[in-house]
């Protein structure tokens, strides 16, 4: 088990629907992190941007995207994670914005977003998942989610005792606003981690992005933040000793609220 966790933030412009540009760009910036790096996380759709021509950008979890996902994992000895279009079938294909992590080992675990960006039409292309998943990495559990999923508390909440909540996003300068607070909030509510990744620069839709990529502890504090509008990598250690002591002292998350959910 690790108690003190390496997380490195990689906020970063995207290439429209240019996959190998992207992944040679982001590739030079994980080959310059620490040594000591346990986790990379990368915006959302970070291969392609965020796209709604998934027939022209889908790959498979046979393809080029994910191989090179778990290259970059072996090489750095760390966990890497973020989103890409997948494509599911052949007859009659089903398309899905999903989050993979991708362990040193190789090994795959993946969350296929909950909530589709109606704003956007995403729902019109994209198969939403149903699944909110745990991942347990190097004694942490941690719940990855997506973008627009961060508007939504009832999905987020911490029920099965996650340590960190993180978010890979796209979400643009106009609403950046709302993003901040709520990435805060989700902190606070859930006595946990909580780190969002988000793109910066302009999109093909010719949107902006500004990044204000963050890690917030349990406590809502901000451990690491940039809204500069520039391509940065965010370096963040998180201590799991001093949350649970903290989640003992503070035992809020005993007196939650019941949800089912349709």
């Amino acid at each position: 088990m690790n108690t003190t966790l390496q997380a490195a933030l990689i906020q970063t412009d995207i290439a429209w629907e240019n996959p190998e540009k992207n992944r040679l760009l982001l590739a030079e910036k994980i080959a310059a992190l620490p040594s000591n790096t346990d986790l990379i996380v990368l915006p959302e759709m970070f291969s392609t941007g965020f796209s709604m021509q998934p027939a022209s950008v889908a790959e498979t979890m046979d393809g080029t995207t994910l191989a090179w996902m778990k290259t970059q994992a072996k090489e750095k000895n760390a966990a890497i994670t973020g989103s890409i279009v997948i494509k599911e079938g052949s007859t009659e294909p089903s398309y899905h914005n999903r989050l993979l992590f991708v362990y040193p080992n190789g090994e795959v675990a993946y969350y296929d977003k909950k909530h589709s960006f109606t704003l956007a039409g995403e729902e019109k292309v994209y198969t939403a998942g149903n699944e909110r998943k745990v991942i347990k990495y190097k004694g942490w559990r941690i719940c990855p989610l997506i973008c627009y999923d961060l508007r939504f508390p009832v999905w987020s909440r911490n029920t099965e005792h996650y340590d960190l909540l993180l978010y890979v996003a796209s979400w643009p300068t106009v609403r950046v606003q709302a993003w901040d607070s709520l990435l805060k909030a989700r902190a606070i509510e859930n006595l946990s981690y909580t780190i969002g990744v988000n793109r910066i620069g302009l999109d093909g839709n010719n949107f902006d992005y500004s990044g204000n990529s963050a890690c917030y502890n349990a406590l809502g504090d901000q451990l690491a933040y940039d809204n500069s509008g520039t391509a940065t990598t965010l370096l963040v250690a998180l201590d799991k000793n001093s949350q649970d002591e903290l989640r003992k002292k503070l035992n809020f998350l005993a007196d939650r609220d019941a949800f089912t959910l349709t």
